[in-house]
């Protein structure tokens, strides 16, 4: 079990602590046991144990006292040890233990958050050290939508596992070292023979100037060649060659920076290049542990389970993702000493990485136990799908730049604001910040939102919608919460020093039940990688706050300090989800 200290802000496994206590009391002789607690979602109790039926296989024919898992259940409730946080127990069905948690023991863990801050409720992992690779978008081709779902999700990962106290190391695997460069660094030398002197006006717009080498690419054979030996030359690492290539490399870059600017994400770039010179004795290290084999003239690894293998040198003695990937990861276990590594890509890639993971095992990188560490995921993604069901494009058939996108849902908020007469009553820095902080939030949790293995469909109208399960729908509960305080004129940090709370109402105790809980749900969404856990959890959150409020009076009733300070408390757990969801609250709407 894990000790006292990771298990403040996980009210499940405080329970389960309990409960393992009393299975070693009740069934001594079966010591592999693990507590099994769960939430509860019916009106028995808060959580619940379920062990006795699966406990009762394991020991009815054992000569044991117990008559079935209802005396299984009855045991290891009455076993269960003393403890200020539960307030009643019973088994219900065929032994399931229902603990009803004490209002008073939940009152004050939700003011000791206050008091001591939201880190306290931080999950502790047992990971120390993390890779998150994710964005990973192609030099000399713009960011656009397919590179949202990457990006964004990858960084509610690093965020969910950076909250939960492990180093992140957020890596940008771009795609910076291919045989488009032969193309591109050719059309350059061609088109501007001062390339040097001109330095960025030369290339100007790199999706045109992408576009415009690749016809010259595709319609002239001799041009063809040549950038197919240009190719080499950089490789070789020839001055003139690399000088081009990073040239380019810096103008893409900058594009690239601007978009993860304004979406607020980090990542450090250690892209294909980076891992280019480690391939060579990678290899070789996999060639002599025997994995390497000769198939059809490339060089190939073959693993289980695949009729295909995996080709780490092609017939021309070229590197591909494989090779890259494999340098990659050997880095990151043995030079980053990473435990896990995350890789977020669509789930197209899936099989890649299947066989990729597959031939790490066979070389003993990693353990055959996929639950073991050091261990590797890949987080797979839907696709971003238009209002025809098709991939998300514009009119022209073009991919949807990231750029527009954001400028679009950045304007439609702002729209939406001035029709509520905002432009009046703001400051125009306040109605462009907060159109920023709207417009963004909106996407980013359209997409978040969904379980990331589906696909989902891009529609601006309904990610902007203030009603239902949308961002705009929870910051505006976060700006009435805000506002509800304000209005109060109380000092909230005075209040957190001298008042207390009190769950008394049953809409006051769900909603501080709801607070604790949020622990483990970043647990749970780091644990399964799947952001939408937390979504689900903020969407929830607001709705108990609705309800609290529609219920309990604050301002000017008797119970005044002690629901100042509920509010106060889920403005501090909602702000947490919006920035683990890489989305900036506002505190007015």
């Amino acid at each position: 079990m894990a000790s006292d200290q990771e298990n403040i802000g996980n009210v499940r496994k405080q329970l389960a602590k309990l409960f393992e206590t009393s299975l070693r009391t009740t069934v001594p002789e079966e010591s592999d046991v693990e507590p099994l607690v769960a939430a509860c979602t019916a009106k028995f109790g808060d959580y619940q144990c379920n062990n006795a039926m699966s406990l009762w296989p394991r020991i009815k024919g054992k000569k044991t006292e117990f008559r079935g898992p209802p005396a299984v259940g009855q045991a290891l409730m009455k076993n269960l040890p003393s403890s200020e946080m539960v307030e009643a127990c019973s088994v219900a069905g065929p032994g399931f233990v229902n603990v009803t948690l004490s209002k008073n023991w939940i009152a004050k863990n939700i003011q000791k958050m206050l008091i001591d801050g939201i880190e306290t409720c931080a999950p502790g992992l047992s990971v120390k050290r993390v890779v998150v690779d994710f964005s990973s978008p192609n030099i000399a081709k713009e960011m656009h939508v397919g590179h949202l779902r990457s990006t964004i999700i990858g960084d509610t990962l690093a965020r969910m596992l950076e909250f939960s106290n492990v180093e992140v190391l957020r890596r940008n695997h771009v795609g910076d070292w291919g045989t488009q460069f032969g193309m591109l660094i050719e059309f350059l030398f061609e088109k501007f023979p001062d390339w040097e002197s001109a330095g960025d006006t030369a290339i100007g717009d790199l999706q045109a100037f992408y576009k415009a080498s690749k016809q010259k690419f595709d319609e002239d054979p001799v041009f063809k060649e040549r950038a197919q030996k240009a190719v080499v030359r950089l490789q070789g690492g020839e001055p003139r060659y690399r000088s081009a290539w990073a040239q380019i490399c810096d103008i893409s870059r900058r594009e690239f920076d601007g978009v993860y600017q304004r979406l607020g994400v980090s990542l450090e770039e250690k892209g294909e290049s980076f891992y280019n010179p480690y391939i060579p004795s990678v290899l070789e290290m996999l060639s002599e542990l025997g994995l390497v084999e000769e198939s059809e003239g490339a060089r190939v690894i073959f693993v289980e389970g695949f009729e295909r293998p995996v080709i780490v040198v092609k017939k021309d003695g070229g590197y591909n993702y494989a090779s890259t990937d494999l340098a990659a990861l050997w880095y990151r276990l043995n030079i980053e000493k990473a435990e896990w590594i995350i890789y977020v890509t669509d789930v197209g890639q899936s099989e890649h990485f299947q066989m990729f993971f597959k031939a790490a095992k066979r070389a003993g990188w990693l353990p055959d136990d996929d639950k073991a560490y050091p261990r590797t995921n890949h987080v797979g993604f839907g696709l971003v799908l238009g209002e025809d069901g098709k991939r998300f494009r514009t009119r022209s058939t073009e991919v949807v730049r990231l750029a527009d996108l954001l400028d679009e849902a950045k304007a439609r908020s702002k729209a939406a604001l001035i029709e509520r007469g905002k432009d009046k009553e703001w400051s125009e820095e306040d109605l462009d910040k907060i159109a920023e902080a709207v417009g963004y939030g909106a996407v980013k949790y359209a997409d978040l939102k969904n379980n990331r293995t589906t696909n989902y469909t891009f529609n601006f109208d309904q990610m902007l919608n203030d009603k239902g399960n949308t961002a705009v729908y929870l910051l505006y509960a976060h700006a009435r919460m805000c506002s509800i305080i304000r209005k109060s004129g109380k000092d909230i940090e005075e209040l957190k020093k001298t008042g207390s709370i009190a769950l008394n109402h049953p809409d006051e105790r769900a909603l501080g039940l709801h607070l604790l809980q949020f622990g483990e749900t970043v647990e749970e969404a780091c644990t399964n990688l799947l952001p939408n856990v937390l979504c689900e959890y903020l969407y929830n959150l607001s709705e108990n706050f609705t309800k609290f409020y529609s219920n309990c009076q604050v301002v000017g009733s008797a119970e005044e300090t002690s629901r100042l300070l509920l509010c106060e408390a889920t403005a501090v757990v909602m702000r947490k989800c919006f920035h683990l969801l890489g989305i900036v609250p506002v505190h007015k709407l």
